[in-house]
């Protein structure tokens, strides 16, 4: 197995995660309690990884972080590289690949919460961050640690849009994936194998701790509150 490829996976997996808890509560705190008329259009462009195909995807996102344009030609100014081709673009690429495996558990279970325990927290004079962190996150915990496993787990298996933006590039961009492509490229079935078994049961032992920890949450939570 090529170690230093599944090192690369976990390592991007793990950072995308992270990113996605940052900008995803925000968005889906937004998207449930926002009673603005036009959030739909803002909850389709959450969603579009979810239909649209990982190479339409994965191009978009390379002209846009392309050297010419805006985004990318700053990024090269400031910092001297460019972003296609770099694990940094591969982040970029990820986030936007895994955001809807994020926000949506967290959207869904940020609505699930029982509106008269927010009123009778600002009723009490509680603000509305403090009833964000004492109320609304702690009864959420199920759906924030689906949308964290989900995501992590997405990004594990990513191909298309890692190849578009990516490339190939050993011990830069070059993720499991690739790598089980390569191997079947190159008619080393035994090592695509292993690989494939590794990932197969990563990606099932994952699953498995997400839906025991959420069995375990929902059942203690609501007798808490």
């Amino acid at each position: 197995m090529n170690w230093e490829a599944i090192i690369l996976t976990a390592k991007l997996a793990s950072v995308v995660s992270i990113i996605l808890v940052i900008i995803g509560i925000p968005i889906a705190y937004w998207i449930s309690f926002s009673q603005w008329r036009w959030k739909f259009l803002v909850e389709t462009v959450v969603a579009m990884p979810l239909v649209l195909p990982p190479t339409v995807l994965g191009y978009y996102i390379l002209v846009t972080i392309s050297p010419k344009t805006l985004i990318g030609g700053l990024w090269v100014e400031f910092l001297g590289t460019p972003l296609p081709f770099s694990f940094t673009g591969l982040v970029i690429a990820s986030v936007f690949y895994s955001l809807p495996f994020a926000v949506q558990p967290f959207a869904s279970s940020f609505e699930t919460v029982d509106r008269k325990l927010i009123e009778a927290a600002w009723t009490l004079g509680t603000s509305q961050l403090k009833t964000f962190f004492s109320i609304i996150i702690p009864l959420s915990i199920p759906g924030i640690i689906t949308g964290i496993v989900l995501s992590f787990a997405h990004t594990l298996g990513e191909f298309g849009v890692v190849l578009m933006v990516g490339g190939n590039i050993p011990g830069v961009t070059r993720t499991v994936s690739i790598d089980i492509y390569d191997n079947v490229q190159a008619f080393k079935y035994s090592e695509a194998a292993s690989t494939s078994f590794f990932l197969l049961i990563v990606s099932f032992l994952v699953l498995s701790i997400v839906y025991a920890i959420n069995r375990k949450v929902w059942s203690v939570w609501p007798q808490r509150f």
